[in-house]
């Protein structure tokens, strides 16, 4: 009898998933086998962002500012994430913490995010994201 991944587990899961769907969508060689409901499905109802620059975002500006990004790079878009750590947490609900650092054509930068999960058996690896809070640690090299 297997069994089931902590919430830890699942976010971790998440986090590292969702920013592969980033590189595989922003890339316009594998843009097109990219399937974006993924996206939709990962973020809750009342899901908003807050990325470095500070402006906030709600749900639908979020998914609309990741779809028009579609294939935008010739394969020089990466992620790599790392120190994920969890923050509080409940039976379905936690709070993670981890350093996302991109390279964008050959411009890199780094972020600290934080973001709050809630358990969603709909959702991709059993989690939606409900909030995201990023700040910089690099600025993009310019």
């Amino acid at each position: 009898m297997s069994q089931e991944p902590s919430l830890f587990q699942k976010v971790s899961a998440e986090v590292f998933d969702f920013h592969r769907f980033f590189e595989g969508w922003y890339n316009a060689a594998t843009a097109d086998s990219i399937d974006f409901g993924r996206c939709e499905r990962a973020f809750g109802r009342a899901f908003h962002m807050i990325p470095p620059t500070g402006r906030v975002f709600d749900r639908a500006e979020t998914i609309e500012l990741i779809r028009a990004n579609r294939a935008t790079f010739q394969g020089n878009f990466t992620i790599e994430i790392s120190d994920i750590r969890a923050g509080y947490e409940t039976a379905d609900t936690i709070v993670l913490t981890y350093i996302e650092a991109q390279s964008r054509a050959g411009k890199y930068s780094r972020r600290q995010a934080s973001a709050l999960f809630t358990a969603s058996s709909s959702a991709p690896n059993g989690v939606e994201w409900q909030h995201l809070h990023e700040t910089w640690l690099q600025m993009p090299e310019t």
